[in-house]
């Protein structure tokens, strides 16, 4: 199984985030992090600047953020927002199991 993780951002941080990393080193974080935990060929974690959105799915969340005043970087998977501003691994694991996903270290000792 493959899942593909959204981070939408943009370069300038948001007022409130000015001490956390931008979306696009929180994507390169969650890259790194996600693909020691569950194998780099399972996890594939994407930024997309919401001021330039490239495809249709991206306007429709570069619509939300600004309509809905979201924080980013907004970590979406499948559709599901499961991080605003200073996302929490614990949540973004928890989606990723939910939908199947097994970390390395438990389908290395089941089997």
């Amino acid at each position: 199984m493959s899942v593909e993780i959204k981070v939408y951002g943009t370069e300038q941080l948001c007022a409130s985030c000015v001490n956390l990393p931008s979306a696009k080193e929180t994507a390169d974080w969650l890259q790194a992090a996600l693909s020691r935990k569950y194998g780099s060929d399972n996890i594939r974690v994407t930024y997309s600047d919401f001021q330039q959105p490239q495809t249709d799915d991206d306007k429709n969340w570069a619509k939300r953020i600004v309509e809905e005043d979201l924080w980013y970087p907004l970590v979406v998977i499948s559709g599901e927002i499961v991080g605003e501003g200073n996302p929490k691994l614990k949540d973004i694991h928890g989606k990723l199991e939910s939908m199947g996903l097994v970390p390395l270290a438990n389908s290395v000792e089941s089997e």
